[in-house]
């Protein structure tokens, strides 16, 4: 009797668990980006999947693709719209086009450091952004890092203003990147991520301006020689996934995807910074001349390009960039 009634135990125990585990289903999800798997994104992904491998008891399976494989990170996206692919991490600046808010953290100089970032991205800011995303068919599931970016160029060190003209410098596939760089009297040439390294090697281009581990990472020092520090944006990664297919997930499966996302952004950025003084390092044992500019010079291409925040405040939305302005006071007054 006693055999019996523990089986029976074991038996309703067992059955009493099974609602929650067939919420679970066994998935494969690609996930697309525009970096080399050597990016810290790489190492954010492993923890994503990580994260699964616990959570889903090793049924989810992360494909990832590198390297533009499946599209640049607009088209990328635009799968996801559609509903054909999952997921995609990509920079902010390429999907202005899709939602104009966006293009706020395009805005020139606009975060001092890396913890106003996490501030405002991880706040009731990001909140909003994410929010307005869902209306586009795209669930952001976290903010990770794409950093600080600073401008490589083949033709001279990059010491003062003057040293910016007539410089044709490949810029992101937006309207701010655009004139804040033709406001420092470059050529000013939008480009795909994926075409950078070969329009630098042909001599297309003159320049680009990234992070330093994507520069690292990307091997540009190949193809360009000088290294200027001028931190002159701050670029966050979304982790997007399809709402089409999202929706079909259940309210389990969709909190998974939120919590591995998180976890995988504490991963990404600590090591994002850790490598960017090692990439820094790198780039110039490669060969690259690094510089950093005078405090007046700073001062001079702030200046030439703080207009731009009027040109773009109506096509960004000026309700957005003044949320934005206000988060930041409040943040920066200790509020």
């Amino acid at each position: 009797m006693r055999a019996t009634t523990t089986a029976l135990a074991a038996l309703l125990a067992s059955a009493a668990a099974l609602p929650a585990t067939a919420q679970v289903q066994e998935r494969t999800i690609t996930i697309s980006n525009g970096v080399a798997e050597t990016h810290p994104v790489g190492n954010g992904v492993q923890a994503m999947q990580a994260c699964f491998d616990e959570r889903t008891g090793g049924t989810w399976t992360l494909n990832a693709f590198w390297s533009a494989a499946l599209g640049n990170d607009l088209d990328a996206t635009q799968a996801l719209r559609s509903g054909t692919q999952e997921m995609v991490v990509t920079s902010t600046s390429p999907l202005v086009g899709i939602e104009p808010a966006l293009g706020v953290f395009d805005l020139p100089f606009l975060f001092a450091d890396d913890q106003e970032a996490d501030a405002i991205l991880d706040g009731e800011f990001g909140a909003m952004i994410s929010e307005k995303m869902e209306a586009h068919g795209l669930i952001n599931l976290a903010y990770w890092e794409n950093g600080f970016r600073n401008l490589t160029n083949s033709v001279r060190p990059v010491t003062k203003l003057e040293d910016l003209e007539g410089m044709r410098v490949r810029v992101m596939q937006n309207d701010i990147f655009l004139d804040t760089f033709s406001n420092l009297g470059t050529n000013a040439m939008p480009m795909a991520f994926g075409e950078v390294f070969t329009a630098l090697e042909t001599g297309t281009i003159d320049a680009q301006e990234n992070p330093y581990v994507t520069i690292d990472t990307s091997q540009f020092s190949e193809v360009q020689e000088y290294l200027t520090e001028t931190r002159h944006a701050y670029t966050p990664f979304m982790v997007l996934f399809s709402k089409a297919i999202f929706d079909t997930y259940s309210p389990e499966e969709q909190q998974i995807l939120r919590d591995c996302a998180m976890e995988g952004q504490a991963v990404q950025r600590q090591a994002s910074r850790e490598l960017s003084q090692q990439s820094l390092e790198r780039v110039q044992e490669a060969g690259m001349k690094f510089n950093q500019l005078e405090p007046t010079e700073m001062e001079r291409i702030r200046e030439a390009v703080a207009t731009v925040y009027e040109t773009h405040a109506d096509t960004i939305g000026r309700d957005v960039v003044e949320a934005m302005q206000a988060a930041l006071d409040e943040l920066r007054s200790g509020g």
